[in-house]
């Protein structure tokens, strides 16, 4: 939902310009909706190493691009 106004984070706009939706990571890495949402709308959002690695997973599945790495998203 890109254009719609909202501030998003880095891993949120990589999101929108891959044509992922919200859906599909919920569904790729178990993650909740709300939990997704703060993610893709906060820079700072603190994020468990586990959580950083199923998202960086499920990116890597949507996409096929397999270069795809959490310093690209999160200070690590």
């Amino acid at each position: 939902m890109s254009g719609l106004g909202k501030k998003r984070s880095k891993f949120g706009t990589f999101v929108d310009m891959n044509g992922i939706s919200q859906k599909d990571l919920c569904d790729a890495t178990g993650l909740n909706k709300k939990t997704l949402s703060r993610i893709c709308n906060e820079d700072d959002a603190s994020l468990r190493a586990i959580t950083r690695q199923a998202l960086i997973e499920a990116v890597r599945e949507l996409t096929g691009n397999q270069r795809v790495k959490e310093a690209d998203f999160w200070d690590v």
